[in-house]
Protein backbone atom coordinates (compact mmCIF):
# COMPACT_ATOMS: atom_id res chain seq x y z
CA UNK A 1 0.00 0.00 0.00
CA UNK A 2 1.47 3.55 -0.78
CA UNK A 3 2.00 6.26 2.12
CA UNK A 4 -0.18 8.71 1.97
CA UNK A 5 -3.18 6.77 2.14
CA UNK A 6 -5.17 7.06 5.70
CA UNK A 7 -8.46 5.98 7.39
CA UNK A 8 -11.37 5.15 4.84
CA UNK A 9 -9.08 5.70 1.37
CA UNK A 10 -6.52 3.10 2.89
CA UNK A 11 -9.35 0.50 2.80
CA UNK A 12 -10.50 1.26 -0.14
CA UNK A 13 -7.04 0.80 -1.55
CA UNK A 14 -6.67 -2.27 -0.19
CA UNK A 15 -9.51 -3.54 -1.36
CA UNK A 16 -8.61 -2.64 -5.18
CA UNK A 17 -5.77 -3.42 -5.03
CA UNK A 18 -6.74 -7.21 -3.98
CA UNK A 19 -9.21 -6.76 -6.24
CA UNK A 20 -6.74 -6.46 -9.38
CA UNK A 21 -4.06 -8.70 -8.24
CA UNK A 22 -6.63 -11.02 -7.95
CA UNK A 23 -7.96 -10.81 -11.03
CA UNK A 24 -4.57 -10.49 -13.19
CA UNK A 25 -3.00 -13.23 -11.57
CA UNK A 26 -6.49 -15.29 -12.64
CA UNK A 27 -6.00 -13.88 -15.97
CA UNK A 28 -2.21 -14.43 -16.47
CA UNK A 29 -1.58 -17.83 -14.58
CA UNK A 30 -4.84 -19.76 -15.18
CA UNK A 31 -5.98 -18.39 -18.95
CA UNK A 32 -2.52 -17.29 -20.29
CA UNK A 33 -0.63 -19.68 -18.20
CA UNK A 34 2.06 -17.08 -17.32
CA UNK A 35 3.76 -18.02 -13.80
CA UNK A 36 6.32 -15.08 -13.18
CA UNK A 37 4.76 -13.49 -10.11
CA UNK A 38 6.85 -10.77 -10.54
CA UNK A 39 6.05 -9.86 -13.94
CA UNK A 40 2.28 -10.69 -12.86
CA UNK A 41 2.49 -7.97 -9.86
CA UNK A 42 3.55 -5.90 -12.01
CA UNK A 43 0.78 -5.52 -14.29
CA UNK A 44 -1.14 -5.26 -11.63
CA UNK A 45 0.39 -2.54 -9.51
CA UNK A 46 0.69 -0.73 -13.51
CA UNK A 47 -3.04 -1.11 -13.52
CA UNK A 48 -3.68 0.37 -9.69
CA UNK A 49 -1.73 3.20 -10.19
CA UNK A 50 -2.77 4.26 -13.44
CA UNK A 51 -6.89 4.16 -11.93
CA UNK A 52 -5.21 7.81 -11.40
CA UNK A 53 -5.13 9.87 -14.46
CA UNK A 54 -2.80 12.07 -13.16
CA UNK A 55 -0.40 9.06 -12.87
CA UNK A 56 -0.94 8.23 -16.13
CA UNK A 57 0.37 11.49 -17.56
CA UNK A 58 2.59 12.84 -14.57
CA UNK A 59 5.45 13.40 -17.31
CA UNK A 60 5.89 16.92 -17.50
CA UNK A 61 7.36 19.10 -20.68
CA UNK A 62 9.10 22.11 -20.03
CA UNK A 63 6.55 24.24 -19.69
CA UNK A 64 4.58 22.18 -17.01
CA UNK A 65 1.49 20.57 -19.25
CA UNK A 66 1.51 16.73 -19.09
CA UNK A 67 3.46 14.94 -22.21
CA UNK A 68 0.48 12.73 -23.55
CA UNK A 69 2.76 11.63 -26.49
CA UNK A 70 4.99 9.08 -26.67
CA UNK A 71 7.54 11.01 -29.22
CA UNK A 72 7.38 13.93 -26.34
CA UNK A 73 7.85 11.48 -23.53
CA UNK A 74 11.11 10.07 -24.98
CA UNK A 75 12.16 13.69 -25.49
CA UNK A 76 11.98 14.47 -21.73
CA UNK A 77 13.46 11.09 -21.04
CA UNK A 78 16.65 12.30 -23.29
CA UNK A 79 17.21 15.22 -20.77
CA UNK A 80 17.62 13.28 -17.63
CA UNK A 81 19.96 11.22 -16.20
CA UNK A 82 20.36 8.05 -14.10
CA UNK A 83 17.27 7.03 -12.19
CA UNK A 84 15.17 9.84 -13.36
CA UNK A 85 15.76 8.69 -17.17
CA UNK A 86 15.22 5.32 -15.80
CA UNK A 87 11.87 6.25 -14.34
CA UNK A 88 10.68 7.92 -17.22
CA UNK A 89 11.45 5.60 -19.92
CA UNK A 90 9.43 2.50 -17.04
CA UNK A 91 6.58 5.23 -17.64
CA UNK A 92 6.54 5.16 -21.39
CA UNK A 93 6.87 1.62 -21.12
CA UNK A 94 3.79 1.42 -18.96
CA UNK A 95 1.53 3.87 -20.66
CA UNK A 96 2.47 2.19 -23.64
CA UNK A 97 1.83 -1.44 -22.40
CA UNK A 98 -1.43 0.48 -20.15
CA UNK A 99 -3.05 1.85 -23.68
CA UNK A 100 -2.02 -0.70 -25.77
CA UNK A 101 -3.66 -3.73 -23.73
CA UNK A 102 -6.49 -2.15 -22.13
CA UNK A 103 -8.00 0.37 -24.51
CA UNK A 104 -6.05 -0.59 -27.93
CA UNK A 105 -9.20 1.07 -30.03
CA UNK A 106 -7.96 4.11 -28.55
CA UNK A 107 -4.85 4.74 -30.15
CA UNK A 108 -5.39 7.40 -33.00
CA UNK A 109 -4.70 6.37 -36.62
CA UNK A 110 -3.03 8.82 -38.71
CA UNK A 111 -3.50 9.79 -41.95
CA UNK A 112 -0.23 7.99 -43.00
CA UNK A 113 -0.93 4.70 -40.41
CA UNK A 114 -3.40 2.56 -40.19
CA UNK A 115 -5.01 1.70 -36.42
CA UNK A 116 -3.18 -1.33 -36.77
CA UNK A 117 0.13 0.34 -37.80
CA UNK A 118 -0.13 2.76 -34.78
CA UNK A 119 -0.43 -0.25 -32.49
CA UNK A 120 2.46 -1.71 -33.56
CA UNK A 121 4.53 1.32 -33.21
CA UNK A 122 2.99 1.86 -29.44
CA UNK A 123 4.38 -1.93 -28.81
CA UNK A 124 7.55 -1.43 -30.68
CA UNK A 125 8.16 1.73 -28.58
CA UNK A 126 6.61 -0.02 -25.05
CA UNK A 127 9.36 -2.81 -26.03
CA UNK A 128 12.13 -0.63 -26.83
CA UNK A 129 11.41 2.15 -23.74
CA UNK A 130 11.19 -0.95 -21.03
CA UNK A 131 14.59 -2.10 -22.50
CA UNK A 132 16.50 1.17 -22.19
CA UNK A 133 15.01 1.60 -18.62
CA UNK A 134 16.59 -2.17 -17.69
CA UNK A 135 19.86 -1.11 -19.07
CA UNK A 136 19.89 1.64 -16.42
CA UNK A 137 21.08 0.60 -13.30
CA UNK A 138 18.38 0.96 -10.42
CA UNK A 139 20.58 -0.36 -7.86
CA UNK A 140 17.81 -1.78 -5.04
CA UNK A 141 14.97 0.69 -7.09
CA UNK A 142 12.21 -1.48 -7.85
CA UNK A 143 11.51 -2.65 -10.47
CA UNK A 144 14.52 -4.75 -10.89
CA UNK A 145 16.30 -4.53 -14.32
CA UNK A 146 15.27 -8.19 -14.85
CA UNK A 147 11.25 -7.26 -14.36
CA UNK A 148 11.54 -4.25 -17.08
CA UNK A 149 13.51 -6.67 -19.23
CA UNK A 150 11.04 -9.08 -19.36
CA UNK A 151 8.11 -6.56 -19.73
CA UNK A 152 9.97 -5.34 -23.07
CA UNK A 153 10.87 -9.04 -24.23
CA UNK A 154 6.92 -10.05 -23.15
CA UNK A 155 5.26 -6.99 -24.29
CA UNK A 156 2.97 -8.52 -26.46
CA UNK A 157 1.82 -11.17 -24.51
CA UNK A 158 1.00 -8.56 -21.78
CA UNK A 159 -0.79 -6.85 -23.64
CA UNK A 160 -3.11 -9.45 -24.40
CA UNK A 161 -3.20 -10.24 -21.03
CA UNK A 162 -4.33 -7.13 -20.12
CA UNK A 163 -6.95 -7.27 -23.10
CA UNK A 164 -8.16 -10.24 -20.94
CA UNK A 165 -8.31 -8.31 -18.34
CA UNK A 166 -10.42 -5.81 -19.88
CA UNK A 167 -12.93 -8.53 -21.39
CA UNK A 168 -13.15 -10.03 -17.95
CA UNK A 169 -14.29 -6.92 -16.48
CA UNK A 170 -16.98 -6.19 -19.27
CA UNK A 171 -18.27 -9.55 -19.23
CA UNK A 172 -17.29 -11.81 -16.59
CA UNK A 173 -18.09 -15.38 -16.49
CA UNK A 174 -21.75 -15.27 -16.49
CA UNK A 175 -21.14 -12.25 -19.52
CA UNK A 176 -23.22 -9.31 -17.35
CA UNK A 177 -19.65 -8.20 -16.35
CA UNK A 178 -17.94 -7.87 -12.83
CA UNK A 179 -18.00 -4.13 -12.71
CA UNK A 180 -20.21 -2.82 -15.65
CA UNK A 181 -22.89 -5.34 -15.74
Amino acid sequence: MEPGYTGDESQERSTIERFFVGLSECIFHSKLGVVDVQLVDYVADMMIRFIRTDDIHRIRRPNGRPATEVLLMFREAEQRIGLARREVHRHIGDFTLFWSGMYPESLRATKAASTSEQFFDYCQQGKRAYAIAAEIDGGETRPSSDVLMSLSDQFEMCAYGLREIRRELEEGDTGGGLLLG
